[in-house]
């Protein structure tokens, strides 16, 4: 649905090419606070602020607006695709590096890092792996030499160009699932069991011993009743068994989809969260944030009455995730899952109903109320309470 009208009057001007090299958080017009990029004024907590990249839309000589914020407004880039299982080994053996490949080139070109998006996840196999598996021609063992092949060939074709490389991704269940008690789900739980987990991380340490290697989900954002239908208490059993064992895993991303019409968390519940992880010796990191809203019959009409409390709702829901993450020292990047509406994958996902107005920027490339609020909470956040970054060193 395309919104052209609900965006309250006076946002700021779009970023202009001239800003693609961004001057140092130390240098600049600091009298000016607004004027900054989010990744300059991350800078000043040695916070990554990244963004996912529709390759397509990177490319679109029509579309320079979106190539232009992706370079100037963000620090680290993750693809959104190109560097899933599917799109990298269509054909069984024969692996298509050429967009992904464009993805590091332009965050080489543009002083940014890279986070891998994702090594294993149930989702986006390719189609000879599963039908393979299902008509019996792909055994276990077999299997399990493809997943090791896989991480190994990918890992070790972007060795020393990938930051933070989400390994596993969504491999536990929600609690409205069947059974309710949370558990590990998916293809490759069923066709490996549970130490498919930390043979991934072993696999790809073995192949890049630098990049930090982290565990990604939903729902973990913060803690709930501590108990069996818990999900992130689940991840936190989980990854300390884990660190537990000696397996390489340096930290556990929170993706923060979230959705207004849910009653969410505060920013105390969620720093709790991140401390609970980073106790462990790991890192944190919100790396798929949006907050989308019901696009309901009136705010399709543009209604303002309807529009503007999801607008509010929807940056309220960002600044939440980032004062907790700006708290946590060990949280080392604020990654939003597209920043406009123009390209969100939420319109095309969350269809019954209809929901949408997720991003930071509207279709028209217009900065809304959750990209003001993050730059606001990047200017005003300071010490004794906000610190700059500890990095973080990749596991053995």
């Amino acid at each position: 649905m395309k919104m052209k009208k609900w965006i309250a009057a006076g946002a700021t001007a779009l970023i202009s090419a001239a800003l693609l090299n961004v001057m140092p958080a130390s240098a600049g017009n600091w009298t000016k606070p607004s004027e900054q990029t989010l990744r300059a004024l991350g800078e000043r907590h040695r916070l990554y602020i990244g963004t996912a990249v529709d390759m397509a839309a990177l490319n679109d000589a029509n579309d320079p607006q979106y190539r232009a914020l992706v370079g100037s407004e963000f620090s680290t880039v993750t693809a959104e695709n190109v560097m899933k299982w599917e799109s990298l080994e269509p054909t069984r053996g024969t692996y298509n590096w050429g967009p992904a490949d464009q993805l590091i080139d332009f965050a080489r070109q543009n002083r940014q890092l890279v986070r891998g998006h994702v090594l294993v996840w149930q989702n986006q196999l390719p189609s000879w792996l599963t039908s393979g598996v299902a008509n019996g021609t792909i055994g276990t063992e077999e299997l399990r030499g493809l997943l090791r092949n896989h991480i190994t060939n990918v890992v070790t074709h972007f060795k020393g160009k990938i930051w933070q490389w989400d390994v596993v991704n969504e491999a536990v269940s929600d609690p409205w699932d069947s059974p309710p008690a949370i558990h590990l789900k998916g293809f490759w739980a069923q066709q490996l069991g549970a130490g498919y987990i930390a043979d991934a991380f072993r696999w790809a340490r073995a192949a890049d011993s630098k990049a930090l290697l982290f565990y990604n989900d939903y729902n973990i954002e913060a803690f709930g009743a501590r108990d069996s239908s818990d999900k992130t208490q689940f991840v936190y059993d989980m990854v300390k068994q884990l660190r537990d064992n000696r397996v390489p895993i340096d930290g556990v991303g929170s993706q923060g989809h979230l959705g207004t019409q849910y009653g969410n968390y505060d920013a105390f519940a969620v720093a709790d969260a991140l401390n609970q992880f980073s106790s462990l010796g790991l890192a944190t990191a919100f790396t798929e944030v949006d907050a989308r809203s019901q696009m309901t019959a009136g705010v399709q009409a543009g209604d303002s009455n309807e529009i503007n409390p999801r607008v509010q709702a929807s940056a309220f829901n960002y600044s939440v995730l980032l004062q907790a993450c700006l708290s946590n020292r060990h949280c080392l990047s604020f990654t939003v899952w597209g920043f406009t509406d123009k390209h969100s994958w939420v319109p095309t996902w969350f269809t019954n109903p209809p929901e949408g107005l997720a991003t930071l920027y509207d279709e028209n490339y217009q900065p809304k109320k959750a990209y003001q609020t993050v730059k606001a909470d990047l200017v005003y956040a300071g010490a004794p309470h906000v610190l700059p970054r500890i990095p973080q060193s990749p596991r053995r």
